[in-house]
């Protein structure tokens, strides 16, 4: 207000060296409130385009690529053999997905079937999935330091775990020992036992990163 009091009363008395100040003040004001706050703006503009007024749009979206995933996912189980794939929440793993084959592939479950196979050149490193896309295969992710891990749970668990401990991501595993599948998220592993199991938690994690619920109360109940 002090400002705009100023700038009225330079142009009244014909003040033109403070009209100029105060003018050019004014067009690069709002240059310099993005410089100082654009990490302010840029989490404000994350948590809007998250808010529940998107949310039917992001369940549909989600859906795609859980339905893929536990395709995949039960065909690598019966055959044990092993697979990680990290689907990226609200936390970036480009750090992650820049030590892997970027790939930039729609998610389908035949090419995610595909990279794990033993003769792949990718099959030993993680899967990044992000926007709906395969963002990168066999990349190499944060091995777990948690001495209480058990001693059965191999370099895949270890991994799950590790990026789980760095990030929001959340990891499915195949276990390429006894086929299991399991997921983890936020330091914690899950086993799921069938299908439903693994799509209920997917379902659960993913939904609860865009509409910013308890997921603890979520899957209690």
């Amino acid at each position: 207000a002090t400002i705009a009091t100023l700038y009225w009363f330079s142009m009244s008395m014909e003040l033109y060296s403070l009209n100029w100040v105060l003018k050019n003040f004014f067009d690069y004001f709002f240059v310099i409130l993005i410089i100082l706050f654009q990490e302010q703006i840029r989490s404000a503009l994350a948590v809007f385009g998250s808010a529940n007024l998107f949310a039917r749009k992001k369940k549909s979206y989600f859906d795609g690529q859980i339905e893929e995933v536990i395709s995949a996912c039960m065909a690598l189980s019966r055959e044990r053999t092993g697979a990680l794939i990290v689907m990226e929440r609200n936390y970036g793993l480009l750090n992650y997905s820049s030590t892997g084959t970027k790939l930039d592939a729609k998610i389908h479950s035949d090419i995610l079937y595909t990279i794990f196979q033993n003769n792949s050149p990718l099959h030993d490193g993680a899967v990044i999935l992000f926007q709906n896309r395969i963002q990168a295969a066999g990349c190499f992710l944060p091995l777990s330091k948690n001495v209480e891990l058990d001693r059965h749970y191999g370099t895949r668990h270890r991994a799950a775990l590790g990026i789980s401990e760095v990030s929001d991501a959340l990891a499915v595993i195949v276990s390429e020992e006894s086929g299991n599948m399991s997921i983890c998220f936020n330091g914690k592993f899950k086993v799921c036992e069938t299908e439903e199991d693994l799509r209920k938690l997917l379902r659960v994690h993913l939904y609860a990163a865009r509409e910013n619920i308890n997921i603890n109360t979520s899957l209690a109940s």
